[in-house]
Formats: C-alpha cells, sequence, structure tokens
C-alpha cells in the first residue's frame, strides 16, 4: 500500500500516512502495532479503510512498543498534518497501552472528536522499556511516565516493584495462569500499596466528541473493566460534554479487537492464535469470539455515525 513515511527529527512524529482509495476528508490517528508499518499496523489500516478513513498509523519508535515519556505533542503534530492536508474530521484509535494514552491526548486535543479506546487504563503509570535487560523483556523506567507533556511526565502511579523484581513477577504469574502475559498483579499491587493518586487519573471528562470504552472482565493484563467503570462514575459526577458508549465483556481477554481486525490480520487461525495467548479464551473460545463479532457491529455503528455527522 502507498503511504508517507514521517520521522520526528524531520516531521515531529513517527508514524504513517495512508490515504483511502475513497476520497475522504475523515482520518483516525490509528496507535496497533509495535511499528506503523509493521503487520498489525497495515491490518488496523485496511481495517479502516473499509470505513473510507483516511490513517495514520502511529509508535514510539520504530518497531518499538516501549512507552516512556512519549511526548503527546507528537500526537498534536500529527493532528496539525491532517489538518493542513484536507482532513476536517479527525479521531483516534488505541489499544492496551495505547488506548491509555488515546485517551491522556483525547482529554488534551479537543480537535480529536472520536476516541475508541480498547481495554484502557483511567490513569497514567510509571514509563516501561522492552527489549533485554538482565534477562528480562520488560523493566519500569525510573522517573518516566508512558507519556510527557511539554518535556516533563504527565503525573504516574510508579509501580510498587523495580527493575528485576517487576518482570519476574510478570513472568511467574504468566506460567502460573497459563497467559502469554499476566501483568494483573503488578498493576493491583502497586494499587493497593496506596501508590495510585488523584493527579494520576486522565481527566476524561475533557474529551470532546464521542468516546467510546471497551474491556472485558478477564482480562489478564489489568482490571480494565474496574478502570472503565471508573471512567464512567468519573463522567457521570463531573460536568462534560463528549457522548461515551461503554461496552464490557464477561468474557473477551486483553485481545477485544472486532472479528473483521482478526480476520484482516489471520484469515485462518486467528481463534487459535487468542486461545494460545490467553487461558481465558481457551476456556471460553465462543464466548470470546461472540465478543468480538458482537463488538465489530457496534464499532461499525459508532464510526459510521460519527463519519457522518457533522
Amino acid at each position: 500500500m502507498k503511504h508517507l513515511h514521517f520521522e520526528p527529527e524531520a516531521d515531529g512524529f513517527y508514524g504513517a500516512y495512508w490515504e483511502s482509495k475513497t476520497p475522504s476528508d475523515t482520518a483516525m490517528i490509528a496507535m496497533l502495532g509495535d511499528d506503523p508499518e509493521d503487520y498489525m499496523g497495515k491490518t488496523c489500516v485496511k481495517w479502516l479503510h473499509t470505513y473510507g478513513i483516511n490513517v495514520m498509523s502511529m509508535s514510539p519508535g520504530k518497531k518499538n512498543y516501549s512507552h516512556h515519556n512519549y511526548p503527546i505533542e507528537r500526537i498534536g503534530s500529527a493532528i496539525e498534518w491532517l489538518k493542513s492536508h484536507g482532513n476536517k474530521k479527525i479521531g483516534i484509535v488505541g489499544a492496551s497501552t495505547t488506548a491509555t494514552v488515546a485517551l491522556v491526548a483525547a482529554s488534551y486535543y479537543h480537535d480529536l472528536t472520536l476516541t475508541v479506546a480498547l481495554t484502557p487504563s483511567d490513569f497514567v503509570w510509571q514509563g516501561f522499556a522492552q527489549g533485554n535487560r538482565d534477562g528480562c523483556k520488560e523493566w519500569p523506567v525510573e522517573n518516566e511516565s508512558i507519556v510527557s507533556i511539554g518535556g516533563k511526565p504527565v503525573p504516574f502511579m510508579p509501580f510498587v516493584y523495580k527493575h528485576p523484581e517487576y518482570w519476574q513477577k510478570i513472568a511467574k504469574a504468566s506460567k502460573e495462569h497459563g497467559d502469554s502475559t499476566y501483568s494483573k498483579d503488578v498493576f493491583d499491587d502497586s494499587e493497593a500499596a496506596g501508590l495510585l493518586k488523584e493527579e494520576h487519573f486522565i481527566p476524561v471528562e475533557n474529551i470532546g466528541g464521542k468516546l467510546v470504552l471497551v474491556g472485558a472482565e478477564d482480562d489478564s493484563l489489568w482490571d480494565t473493566a474496574k478502570y472503565i467503570r471508573r471512567m464512567d462514575s468519573r463522567l457521570k459526577s463531573r460536568p462534560h460534554s463528549c457522548k461515551y458508549s461503554v461496552y464490557l465483556y464477561e468474557h473477551g481477554t486483553h485481545f477485544v479487537f472486532p472479528e473483521s481486525v482478526l480476520k484482516k490480520a489471520l484469515p485462518v487461525g486467528a481463534d487459535m492464535l487468542v486461545n494460545m495467548c490467553f487461558s481465558a479464551a481457551k476456556k471460553f473460545p465462543d464466548e470470546c469470539k461472540a465478543m468480538r463479532i458482537d463488538l465489530d457491529k457496534k464499532l461499525t455503528e459508532e464510526i459510521l455515525d460519527w463519519k457522518s455527522n457533522n
């Protein structure tokens, strides 16, 4: 697929722009995948192109899912580029960590009029890096947040576990639970230790347009269902201008992707991949698939409604 590539040094952000074959003045910033041009990134582009939407795929760096002091201004630069190139309506979609980043960005940039957050957290947490350090595949970065504004880390909940105990805890729990990643205890234990403060919560009441929150009760990375309920309560108790939808499922794991996204990624074997990654999917494969099919319908309605309305 033809696209334009962007680098932080020259353009102010790392990303790739994929224009829809159908002429459109609507664009989505998509943060799915380790790289804007990797397989998952391209899959998301194909998915959004089915709705006639231009796509700006973004990530912190080249094939890098590490998130520590990721400058939120990079999303602002991408928004300005999109506006200057004929896009009058701009949304953002993220999953897992990037769902949380999307919420922060949408609370900061009101040009974003659709925010889709798949398995988000309602608070900002300590930044992390991925790779190989002392035999650990991931580790928390001291004194850094997952995102920064103005060169300063956004206030964040620090993890109660430091390197290397952080990864050792995750690796042990993942093995015990039979999941590719089980980090829920790291988040739960940090919150139980009193490390989560009011200033760490994302001011979702500042988000404009339409907000869509999606999660499952059996998420093994963090308790996204609890976090989504807290955002729902926060919005109900505070003045806000956004309209929002909450889609919580009993089964779905951390992979709460629409069925069409997984089918585009893996026409054969999508169900098997999810089952391999999460023990909950092995136990409830039919329920997880039903969730993805239902979510596909709901997100299609949300996206087309946003696209067609002023």
